[in-house]
């Protein structure tokens, strides 16, 4: 009888500097920046704890280039662990740690294998009777179809496809080595261990294709449980498992306002909604965005006074659970008055001087000055996108709204 297992990882993003909440809470980067660690930690622990045979990470291992070689020195430092317990490690470079994009190095432990970049490469595991077969990013940017060019199965060898892929396309991840189903079906191997996609999914069933999505959740796009995948093979016939291990999450809640509900009313609609939260965190702390939507006669004064209400959003959010936090208040809401908006002294309402679409040039001119802005930020936050949490056009909406709220929000 043969049985062997193995665990499936992919997008571990160690180095991930969280900028978007650096950017609104340091405390709370904080602890997200641990938690990817913590994630990968657990991983491991749970490599030994299952004595699998084997552990591979479908790409992007790294979030970027490393500013100094603290997080080389912490994953050689968990591989190391496997390493002890004679588990083999397979790495495959992604986008985010192609060979082009991260300069920095630290020897690994003899246990790793990396698959390389310029042509498909197989790894045999002798006495398992299995073979890996995969290719990693030279550069950042892969736009070829590599699935085609990975060689033939191994006869009478269970067969292992390794690929940092987005198929035919995952919004919002960018279009990398793109392939189909049917490509990777065409090579004849026996299960396809895909990485690049965040969320979890199992693409295919003959043969098994999956996505195990990344450890540990970045932003608030990045919602629910993370983790990888334990793959078990007992005489040809495959199964697999979630293995979580993310230790804090993001969460979105949509609270609906009603016209006549003034600051206190929509602050008790938010605490009646937290309530649900509580068990969805399963221990860990929960970073919320909480966006209101509806009709309110009290929308400029919630904008005007934006501050004081993010912090009382945050008092409901501790008086639900300590470890629930504020990521960010979204105001959503349409203006229930009909007075025209806010007056001028030549009768001309504020709203319409300001409303409509910005012109290009000047969003053109915003952006780069979010560039330079985003260049002189510390611990690398600059090298992201978003290094300020949102686009231009975004962020000149919010002012934009913030300008209304203070010139006629408070009577």
């Amino acid at each position: 009888m043969s049985f062997f297992r193995f665990i499936h990882a992919a997008d571990l993003h160690l180095g991930s500097p969280f900028h978007g909440l650096t950017m609104k809470d340091a405390a709370l980067a904080v602890i997200f920046l641990e938690a990817s660690r913590k994630a990968f930690s657990a991983l491991v622990d749970q490599a030994i704890e299952r004595k699998v045979d084997f552990f591979l990470v479908a790409g992007d291992v790294y979030d970027g280039d490393w500013k100094d070689n603290k997080i080389g020195l912490f994953f050689n430092r968990e591989i190391a662990r496997l390493d002890r317990e004679d588990i083999p490690v397979f790495l495959l470079k992604g986008n985010h740690d192609a060979e082009s994009v991260i300069t920095k190095t630290i020897t690994l432990p003899k246990n790793v294998r990396e698959f390389p970049v310029n042509r498909p490469g197989s790894f045999e595991i002798d006495h398992l009777k299995v073979v890996l077969h995969g290719q990693g990013f030279a550069e950042r940017s892969a736009t070829e179809n590599l699935a085609l060019g990975y060689p033939a199965p191994k006869p009478g060898w269970f067969n292992i496809g390794v690929l940092h892929t987005s198929l035919t396309g995952r919004e919002p991840h960018a279009p990398y080595a793109p392939c189909s189903v049917e490509d990777l079906r065409s090579r004849g191997y026996d299960y396809w261990a895909l990485g690049h996609v965040h969320d979890f999914e199992v693409v295919a069933e003959d043969p098994l294709v999956i996505f195990p999505g990344n450890l540990q959740g970045r932003s608030v796009r990045e919602t629910g449980a993370k983790g990888a995948v334990l793959v078990t093979v007992e005489d040809g016939r495959i199964s697999h498992e979630r293995i979580i291990t993310d230790s804090a999450r993001f969460a979105e809640s949509v609270v609906h306002v009603e016209a006549e509900d003034d600051l206190p009313s929509i602050l008790r609609r938010i605490e009646a909604k937290l309530e649900a939260f509580a068990d969805m965190m399963e221990g860990r702390p929960l970073a919320l965005r909480i966006r209101l939507t509806g009709e309110s006669r009290y929308r400029q004064e919630l904008i005007a006074r934006a501050q004081d209400f993010r912090d009382e959003a945050q008092a409901a959010c501790h008086r639900c659970h300590d470890d629930i936090w504020l990521e960010k208040l979204e105001v959503r809401l349409h203006d229930a008055r009909h007075d025209g908006g806010t007056a001028d002294a030549g009768g001309l309402g504020l709203e319409s001087l300001i409303a409509g679409d910005l012109p290009p040039a000047l969003l053109d001119e915003a952006q780069a000055r979010l560039a330079e802005i985003a260049g002189r930020l510390p611990g690398g936050l600059g090298a992201r996108e978003l290094a300020l949490g949102d686009d231009a056009s975004t962020l000149l909406a919010e002012a934009r709204e913030l300008l209304l709220g203070r010139a006629g929000g408070v009577r």
